[in-house]
């Protein structure tokens, strides 16, 4: 028969086993914290981690790290050796130095050495090691050292004598080569086959991502390093054949991709492993077994099947060899064919692939050997011949297939780590029970959306979806026969194909062949057949687990469960069983190193599998997979569900299985699987025993799984060292029960009976072999106890007892023996004893004489027994029978000075005291008082109610008893009120009303109607009713708010003194506003009448609360709750439960401050030090604290300094033991413990366990001494003082401004401080008084007190003295001496970078050698031409104000007001005339609405005046989401204008608004301030900004600004223009360079014009102009002088030709002359004239304009053109045979002439850059220094101290504010005509200032925009002239208010009256009208305009205005 142990879990289950299994299932929905798992040992490499690998029995482990190799001892991961192996000088594009003769053109730099491969070959006693430097390079190091080379490689170069071998590439290219390629590998050893190494690596050569990015084409890789290759690595053979692949067949064992294939086929490789394959398996597998996880040796059964718990090789699973490596017959690499990046569809794939490594020994024992040596091995197979790979599709595929599910939805894409085991699985219901072991493989599976294979992480991110999924080997095998059958016999394209892309392939499609494949065959295909092969259909599973950031799997099979162990990216280890059908049933999981991912390859000890070891990325660690002993009971053990625990029976312990003696016999250990119930447990037989029984044994019937206890030394233990023999009951094998018979306790050792009880519980346990493996328990009861321990129910406790006890109704006692009760009558059941019924009696006053009747049930028992009644001690009365059932107790006398008391009532037994009748409920009497307990009438003459019978007496003030009967008085005094609480509650009611005092009513009923406030009624609370003394009401609710007294009316009135007032509370606002998510911040709600109510909550989001309130009347603090996200909620104030009060108050959850360092972290024992703790988000802190665990002796407070900035003391050590590990330190924000935002987020957050991520490190205290370690220094006073103090040696690094050292109460000034000394100063005079004072020095919170200092004579201090000077003298020198060499060295650097500076600009100057020359004529001549002396046209101030104030309006009052030109003459001389709203001197108005509307506007100019209304007046504008970027920045103008006579007034509403920006700013992001113009304040600091700029304009600036113009114009005008498009020859805009090249000629025109006082000009024009070009070009020749709105327009004057003396034309730019070409008519110039030099033209004014032509830019581009076509591909066919002749030219040639353009101006732009950044001596720029200190100050005062947010603030105030736009908008200074090319080219000096101004570097390239990099060069020298002048502003003294005043003053004096401030006042107030209601609730809700009442004051501008401004408005 089956033992029970070996039930499966999905048999029918009894129902005990059902319990246990929903035992089983609640675990899973409340999993345990990690506690199954343990890390017992750790090693931290210095260097990332790459590869670990273990010997075959687990003894060493070595570790492969980045330019390191460890071997560490196996258990307890100590380091035995380390060897270094990197850095390395190598170069990617250089063969390895091994090969001979090897040589390298590129520059080779020390390179980091990762590893790639790491191998041991325990055969051979070697390690192979290969490492990403030279060309993936391997060593062969000892396995006992690895610091030996065992075999050099490559042979021949030491020592040896052999011959010199020849080196191809190919053997030393062996492993990939770059940090982020894979490599895997395996060691193939099979007998009669020498040793070959299988290496699969991802191709990392040209084309790749890998490869170096320089524009090389010398690829090594692609010859010399195939994708998959086996390699000989028999060290005792032939060194020569080492690493190669002349292995027989030739060539045919690698795989290689052709090149062409290669970005198709990215190949990455997760793993490769051995299999034997899963039908030899399963013909090899043996018979079930018992359960055992013991790891078997050599002849163990395959794969330790017979061992459930055995673990699986790293290799693989399956047989194990002599070697103790698996013995495979194929290799499978495990690879994901990477996401191709250039292709959007392309996703990952995740494929296996299979390599047959040969036949079975049995098979080939008469097979030919490898290369015909000697062996009994087959003939391995070819690589390619056997390859075919198949892909591995985990989850489920979308819509379209495989392809359409990688992006999305539930598959997972990509392979990431797999496993090969063998486990139990159910495939489908009807599978045999228990399911066989099936090979399978697990894989860890992972979302890739995008294409993936760049080289390495781009930053931590957040972990992807992934997936354990579960694959059969079987069904594997199954589908590659499938496959090979289909392509060789029954060919199917839907099924395989033959992989072309592979160089090694045969080539051809599957093809029909009439041949029998043999199994062999089928397997592993033929060198005749086609090969390699692909399966097109993916093996599918579904995902068994999903989580996110899953990196390796490791799996176990243990005890009818599968034990899945997972590493995620966090560095946390899972650990999940799985049962027969893949279900999760349990989970644990254990923190192994916090934030390092764990290594996708994990391995068990091979010589305990109960360990797992798995590397992290710095650390690897050894896991106990299993920590059973934390569970100490049997049941704690089995519930757990830890399929390695399970409970050893006799050792009375949860354990592993192999640690549990004898557990291959049944029933020594229980499993988890056979559930709770199968615990041992016991019945003892009887269970209850009477102590006067005399008991010889006892039988004791054990259940569950125990083993079978015959022939055991047994015994059965009492405790108390009690023990007495046992023996067990032969019972045959499949009982279920065992017995066991003991001899029972001796009475001598009963235990004592607890006093108070008349049973005791003895524990009774079976021991065998020593232990007590079953216990339980057993009664032994005494009756006789019963009775006397419960007196008064003596018989009832008798007779209801668990034991069989007996009532002797004669001896009125509880016997246990019936024998003893002869005679008496016989009572069966409680309910015949006799008992007092409980009755109720009338209270009776004190000392009253009363009788007493009591009456009986079943008192035939006692009658006539004697009594006596019983009233507690003392106080005993006669009794009297009256009848069978009724006792009377006569003459009862009792006292009490209390209110009243309760005396109990009982019968006792006259002859028998101490026995009474039974009471089993207690009677009672009631004496009461009446002289105690009523102090008032209402007290007093309420007691009726209770039935004591009192009067009131009013003479007497007191309550006495009503002997007299006489009648109670109606009514007692009215009642009196004393104390209400609390005086005030919210109108809703609600408010529990305490009200205090006398005659408050005699009972409930009279006041439940009875309380009011006012007319409110106050309801009465029944439960909390004190007579007379206290009313507790809830109150009603109000209508509107009043203050009223209570009145209490019990039939006559009383009233309070107090007044209860009903008030409206007020919710304002919350501060703060915003606060981390992590809770804690405390915030202060502010309002009005907040302290009212009994009862007040603080709700967020009407869900959780706000905890630790306190209030007053206007304020609420509390404590905000912790949120999940972030978010804003809604705080409400709930009064007495009733609605909430918020007032759209929010607060805002904003990230968790979050902490990236601290430093230092070390600290002194005594703490004190300043550790700075770095980060972002403090500001948000309220209060921080530190606490340093295990160590620290108490918490400290830290200072918040800046947002990014925090410091705290570090706490004194208290238990500080040396070479202590580093503390833990934690901190806590706001009252909340800090924890990291997980980037890796938890699928079960119960899980999270929180670690410390920061540590520091206790040192000594420093210790110091003086030079010569003396305790007395002398001193004369009154020279100076230097100290050297002496310091030993410590680890605490400390800094300079750490140390403090004090002479009694003066400071001694630290000045040197070096590692072993300290120098110090005092310069003071010391006290003469004290002769003695301490020299001390502090560090943190430690003194030291080193010397004293005698203040004596002097010589001491002159031999001091001359040993600092020459200290100082010989430091000096030193320095000097080094200063000079790092001079030098410096010099010779700048030399040779000039030297290379200057090579680049010779090229440059050769490419543009022609662009030069005109360079250097250019500039000469338009030095010449430019005509200083003329008047630079200047507009006046309010032209330049309006233009600037309302920039978007300048072209439309161009266009509107500029008077149209009549006639020339009458020009001359007049200025512009602009007639803008503003300017206009009158204010034009109806007369009949003038008083009204002039009264209105003066009262709104004085409201405007007034400080506080306007700041809340603009501030209610700016909060209307309607009220538009554009109005504020008219209503900022509107202000200037309104306000440009109190210019000091304007700058302080300024300031106080700017302050208000900067708050808001302030606490986000304060560098983006002033950035944009997007407030009132930003626009009227623009409007300062001009008003205080435009003298320094127009008396420094102008000038060299209006040369520059001038320069850019002539530059332009000297070359072609194209009139249509705009662009020309010469410009410092790329996009508008005229591309082409234009041949121009110069032509020199004689030209007359009556006008501008000039007859005739020789005017310079091109011969390419157009006819208008040449029109402007004259007219600015004549009118040079005038400004540019006196000019006439050029449609308004003709030009004539006079071509003889006869013939003259008009000259047009379009006429029946034009010629056509491809479709459009070209503009006519002076060559199509054909116009020569010296011709003489007159232009004269027309009346008839030239309708015809518009602008001509404006012209249709489809009609018209001038220079050039537009360059339209699809016209390119249409182009005329001339134009397609038309030589072609690279457009970027043309480059260069930005560059001419560049120098030709660049005098002029350097000069207007220094007038712009300069300061006049005579004229300093006041208000530039006075806003710069502005902003300073208000820095200070938020704590900014980054110098980059206040250059900022300042370049973002003037540089770009004001100044860049004056350089875009000249037309805002001078009357010029601004083209649009001229703008084009002010952009990029405009571009140029602004790079200037800046202070991020510029990060420019060759793909840079030209207008970035064509000033790049003066841009560093530009921005030393910023900071400088930055500098002197801040340097100029500070101005003084008054000084600013006057100034601002004089600014207003200057331009008093240019504007028309009631127009200005008219366009604001109709802002004010149109947002009246929001200005007027803004005014009363604040406090200082309420007070002045100004929002009454608005509404009478109001009505003054808003009916006549419209009517008068619409009159006019």
């Amino acid at each position: 028969m089956v033992p029970r142990a070996r039930r499966g879990a999905n048999q029918v289950l009894s129902p005990a086993r059902r319990r246990a299994w929903l035992c089983l299932w609640s675990l899973l929905l409340f999993p345990s914290p990690g506690g199954a798992l343990e890390v017992q040992h750790k090693f931290v490499s210095a260097t990332a981690t790459n590869n670990f690998a273990l010997d075959r029995a687990g003894g060493r482990v070595y570790l492969a790290a980045v330019n390191r190799l460890y071997q560490l001892s196996g258990p307890n991961l100590t380091l035995e050796v380390e060897e270094q192996v990197g850095p390395e000088e190598d170069n990617p594009l250089c063969h390895a130095p091994q090969l001979p003769q090897a040589s390298c053109e590129h520059a080779k730099k020390p390179t980091d050495n990762y590893n790639k491969l790491l191998q041991p070959d325990p055969e051979q006693g070697l390690l192979v090691v290969c490492g990403s430097v030279y060309q993936g390079f391997c060593q062969l190091r000892s396995m006992d050292n690895i610091s030996v080379v065992a075999v050099a490689f490559p042979p021949g170069g030491g020592g040896g004598g052999g011959d010199q071998v020849t080196v191809f590439p190919s053997m030393l290219n062996v492993a990939a080569n770059h940090a982020n390629a894979s490599t895997v590998g395996l060691v193939l050893q099979q007998p009669g086959h020498d040793t070959r190494l299988l290496v699969a690596a991802t191709y990392t050569g040209l084309g790749s991502p890998f490869f170096p990015r320089n524009q090389s084409l010398e690829d090594h890789r692609f010859e010399n390093t195939p994708e998959i290759a086996i390699r000989a690595l028999n060290a005792r053979g032939d060194l020569a054949r080492l690493f190669t692949f002349d292995i027989n067949p030739s060539d045919d064992n690698i795989f290689k991709i052709k090149q062409g294939s290669k970005e198709r086929h990215r190949l990455s490789f997760v793993r490769a492993f051995l299999h034997r394959g899963a039908q030899q398996q399963q013909q090899q597998q043996p018979p079930p077994s018992p359960p055992v996880s013991r790891p078997e040796g050599g002849k163990g059964a395959p794969g330790g099947r017979g061992s459930k718990g055995a673990a699986l090789p790293a290799g693989g699973p399956v047989l194990s060899s002599p070697l103790g490596r698996p013995l495979g017959s194929y290799a499978y690499l495990a690879l994901n064919s990477e996401a191709n990046a250039r292709e959007k569809e392309s996703h990952s794939q995740s494929l296996l692939a299979r390599i047959c490594l040969g036949d079975s020994p049995d098979a080939a024992a008469a097979a030919a050997t490898l290369n015909g040596s000697s062996g009994t091995g087959g003939e391995t197979k070819k690589l390619t011949e056997s390859y075919i790979q198949m892909g591995l599709q985990c989850g489920k595929a979308g819509p379209g297939g495989a392809k359409a599910g990688a992006a999305g939805g539930d598959l997972f894409n990509r392979l990431v780590s797999v496993f090969p085991a063998g486990a139990a699985l159910q495939v489908s219901a009807g599978s045999p029970s228990p399911p066989p072991l099936e090979e399978l493989l697990f894989g860890v599976f992972e979302k890739s959306a995008s294409p993936a294979g760049s080289p390495g992480p781009a930053g931590r991110l957040a972990p992807p979806p992934s997936a354990l999924c579960v694959f059969r080997f079987a069904e594997i095998e199954e589908a590659i026969r499938k496959a090979r059958h289909s392509c060789f016999v029954a060919p199917d394209s839907g099924l395989v194909t033959v992989l072309d892309s592979v160089v090694q392939g045969t080539g051809p499609a599957c093809e029909k062949r009439k041949i029998q494949l043999q199994p062999e065959q089928l397997d592993c295909g033929a060198a005749h057949l086609q090969h390699p092969l692909s399966i097109l259909q993916p093996i599918k599973a579904r995902p068994v687990f999903t989580s996110t950031g899953l990196t390796s799997v490791a799996v176990s099979s243990v005890n009818n469960y599968t034990v899945v162990f997972l590493g995620t990216a966090n560095g946390r280890l899972l650990k999940i069983n799985l049962n027969s059908s893949m279900k999760v049933i349990s989970r644990e999981s254990i923190t192994v190193a916090y934030g390092e991912p764990v290594h996708p390859f994990m391995q068990f000890d091979p010589s305990d599998s109960s360990y797992l070891y798995l590397m992290t990325s710095h650390q690897i660690a050894r896991v106990k997979v299993s920590a059973c002993d934390q569970y100490t009971t049997c049941t704690e053990c089995l519930a757990a569900a830890d399929a390695y625990c399970g409970w050893c029976t006799l050792e009375i312990r949860c354990s592993v299985q192999h640690e549990c003696a004898n557990f291959v016999e049944p029933n020594f250990w229980i499993s988890a699987s056979e559930g709770v119930n199968q615990c041992p447990s016991m019945t003892i037989i009887p269970s209850e025993i009477n102590i006067d029984e005399e008991n010889q044994a006892m039988i004791i019937q054990i259940h569950g799984n125990i083993p079978n206890l015959n022939g055991m030394k047994m015994s059965c233990d009492y405790g108390n060292g009690v023990t007495t023999l046992a023996t067990a009951a032969k019972v045959p094998a499949d009982s279920w029960n065992q017995f066991v018979y003991c001899n029972f306790l001796p009475r001598d050792k009963y235990p004592t009976f607890p006093y108070t009880q008349d049973h005791v519980v003895v524990q009774t346990a079976v021991r065998v072999n020593g232990k007590s493996i079953v216990w339980a328990n057993f009664t032994i009861y005494d009756c006789k106890r019963t009775g006397s321990i419960y007196p008064k129910t003596a018989c009832i406790s008798c007779l209801s007892a668990k034991w069989k006890c007996y009532w002797c109704t004669q001896r009125y006692t509880c016997v246990s023996n019936a024998s003893e009760c002869e005679g008496s009558i016989q009572m069966n059941k409680s309910t015949d004893c006799p008992h007092i019924m409980s009755t109720s009696a009338a209270p009776v006053a004190t000392g009253t004489s009363q009788d007493i009747t009591i009456t009986l049930k079943n008192a035939a028992f006692v009658k006539e027994m004697p009594l006596e009644c019983h009233f507690g001690a003392d106080k005993i009365f006669e009794a009297q029978w009256v009848n069978v059932s009724t006792v009377q107790c006569s003459n009862v006398l009792l006292y009490t000075s209390e209110k009243r008391h309760l005396f109990p009532v009982n019968l006792q037994l006259r002859e028998k005291p101490g026995r009474f009748i039974d009471s089993p409920q207690i009677m009672t009497v009631e004496i009461y008082n009446c002289a105690t307990g009523s102090a008032d009438c209402s007290q007093c003459l309420g007691r009726e109610d209770l039935g004591h019978q009192c009067i009131w007496s009013e003479s007497s003030s007191s309550c006495r008893l009503n002997t007299e009967a006489l009648q109670l008085p109606g009514m007692c005094p009215p009642p009196e009120i004393r104390k209400i609480e609390p005086l005030n509650g919210p109108l809703e009611g609600g408010t529990l009303v305490t009200i205090r005092g006398r005659n408050l009513g005699r009972r409930f009923s009279d006041v439940i109607n009875a309380v009011r406030i006012g007319n409110v009624k106050c309801s009465p609370l029944q439960d909390r009713y004190i007579v007379s003394e206290e009313i507790v009401c809830w109150t009603g609710e109000a209508t509107e708010e009043f203050s009223e007294v209570v009145t209490v009316n019990v039939s006559r009135e009383g009233r309070s003194r107090d007044r209860f007032s009903y008030v409206l509370p007020v919710v304002k606002f919350i501060s703060p506003s915003t606060g981390p998510k992590a809770g804690g911040t405390k915030v202060t709600i502010v309002g009005n009448n907040l302290n009212v109510g009994s009862e007040l909550r603080v709700l967020v989001n009407s869900t959780k609360e706000c905890r630790d309130l306190s209030r007053t009347d206007t304020t609420i603090a509390c404590t905000m709750p912790g949120v999940e996200i972030t978010t804003t909620v809604r705080v409400c104030v709930q009064f007495e439960n009733k609605s909430c009060i918020s007032d759209n108050c929010t607060f805002t959850y904003e990230k968790n401050p979050v902490i990236t360092n601290i430093s230092p972290q070390k600290s002194q024992v005594s703490g004190g030090r300043i550790i700075t703790v770095e980060g972002n988000g403090f500001l948000m802190a309220q209060n921080v604290s530190m606490v340093v665990h295990t160590i620290g002796k108490e918490q400290t407070n830290c200072k918040v300094h800046t947002d990014t900035v925090i410091t705290c003391p570090s706490p004194a050590a208290s238990n500080l033991t040396m070479g202590s590990k580093p503390a833990p330190v934690d901190f806590y924000i706001n009252g909340r413990l800090y924890t990291e935002d997980s980037l890796f987020p938890l699928e079960h957050p119960e899980d999270a366990v929180h670690i410390s991520k920061f540590h520091l490190e206790y040192y000594a205290d420093p210790q110091f001494f003086t030079a010569k370690k003396e305790k007395w220094i002398k001193h004369h006073p009154g020279e100076p003082l230097t100290l050297v103090i002496h310091k030993e040696p410590d680890n605490l690094g400390l800094e300079s401004n750490e140390y403090e050292v004090k002479i009694g109460l003066i400071s001694c000034e630290i000045q040197i401080v070096s590692d072993k000394v300290i120098h110090c100063s005092v310069n003071e005079s010391f006290s003469t008084s004290e002769r003695q004072l301490p020299v001390t020095i502090q560090v943190g919170k430690f003194i030291q007190t080193i010397a004293m200092l005698h203040l004596g004579g002097s010589e001491m201090a002159i031999t001091v003295s001359i040993v600092i000077c020459s200290i100082l003298l010989l430091l000096s020198i030193v320095a000097l001496f080094v200063f000079c060499t790092k001079s030098r060295r410096a010099e010779r650097y700048w030399q040779k970078t000039l030297l290379q500076m200057e090579e680049m600009e010779s090229q440059i100057r050769e490419e543009i050698r022609k662009g030069f020359a005109e360079l250097q004529t250019d500039m000469t001549d338009l030095t010449k031409e430019l005509n200083r002396s003329q008047g630079i046209p200047f507009l006046e101030y309010k032209y330049f104000v309006t233009r600037t104030f309302f920039p978007k309006c300048s072209s439309l009052y161009e266009e509107r007001y500029i008077l149209p030109s009549q006639h020339l003459n009458s020009q001359m001389g007049s200025q512009i005339q602009e007639t803008h709203p503003l300017l206009l001197g009158e204010w034009k108005i109806p007369e009949n609405c003038r008083s009204n509307m002039e009264e209105g506007i003066a009262l709104f100019s004085t409201l405007l005046n007034n400080k506080h209304f306007l700041i809340v007046f603009v501030h209610a504008l700016e909060q209307q989401k309607d009220f538009a970027v554009r109005d504020r920045c008219n209503l900022a103008s509107l202000l200037t204008i309104a306000l440009h006579g109190k210019l000091e007034y304007y700058t302080s509403i300024m300031k106080d608004l700017l302050v208000d920006l900067i708050d808001a700013s302030a606490s986000k992001n304060p560098k983006l301030m002033l950035r944009r113009t997007e407030s009132v304040v930003e626009k009227m600091l623009t409007n300062w900004m001009s008003i205080c700029m435009y003298s320094f304009l127009r008396e420094t600036v102008g000038e060299p600004f209006f040369l520059l113009l001038c320069a850019i114009k002539q530059q332009i005008n000297k070359g072609s223009i194209d009139a249509i498009t705009g662009k020309a020859r010469y410009t410092l805009n790329e996009e508008w360079l005229l591309r082409e090249n234009i041949e121009a000629k110069p032509r020199n025109l004689n030209v007359s014009f009556q006008g501008c006082g000039m007859d005739s000009l020789s005017v310079r024009v091109m011969d390419t102009d157009t006819l208008s070009q040449v029109k402007e070009k004259i007219l600015e020749a004549f009118c040079k002088n005038i400004p540019y709105s006196q000019w006439p327009r050029v449609e308004d004057v003709d030009l004539e030709w006079f071509a003889t003396s006869t013939d003259s034309y008009i000259l047009r730019d379009l006429d029946d002359t034009s010629v056509m070409e491809d479709g459009r008519k070209k503009l006519n110039t002076l060559a199509h004239y054909k116009i020569p030099d010296g011709a003489s033209l007159a232009m004269s004014l027309t009346d008839n304009k030239d309708t015809t032509l518009s602008r001509v830019k404006d012209l249709d581009t489809e009609k018209y053109f001038h220079l050039v076509l537009p360059t339209d591909e699809l016209n390119e066919n249409k182009k005329s045979h001339r134009q397609s002749h038309r030589k072609k030219v690279l457009p970027e040639i043309y480059l260069t002439r930005l560059l001419s353009t560049k120098g030709t101006l660049q005098k002029f732009l350097d000069d207007l850059f220094k007038a712009i950044l300069s300061i006049r001596e005579d004229k300093p720029p006041a208000a530039i220094k006075y806003f710069f200190d502005f902003l300073e100050e208000q820095a200070e005062k938020r704590g900014i101290s980054d110098p980059d947010t206040l250059h900022i603030w300042k370049t973002n105030s003037l540089p770009l504010r004001f100044w860049v736009n004056i350089l875009k908008n000249p037309q805002f200074v001078f009357d010029i005509d601004k083209t649009d090319h001229i703008d084009a080219c002010l952009s990029v000096i405009a571009q140029a200032f602004i790079d200037a101004c800046s202070i991020s570097d510029l990060q420019l390239g060759k793909d840079s925009p030209t207008n970035k990099l064509l000033y790049a060069k003066e841009i560093p020298e530009y921005r030393k002239i910023v900071q400088r002048y930055y500098k002197q502003i801040h340097d100029m003294p500070p101005l003084s208010e008054q000084e600013m005043n006057a100034h601002l003053a004089e600014e207003s004096r200057k331009c008093r009256n240019e504007f028309n401030t009631n127009v200005a006042m008219t366009e604001i107030y109709k802002y004010a009208k149109r947002y009246r209601n929001q200005i007027v609730n803004a005014l009363d809700s604040n406090p200082a305009t309420r007070r002045t009442q100004l929002q009454h004051k608005f509404e009478q501008v109001i009505a003054l205005m808003e009916d006549n401004i419209y009517e008068c408005c619409s009159e006019a």
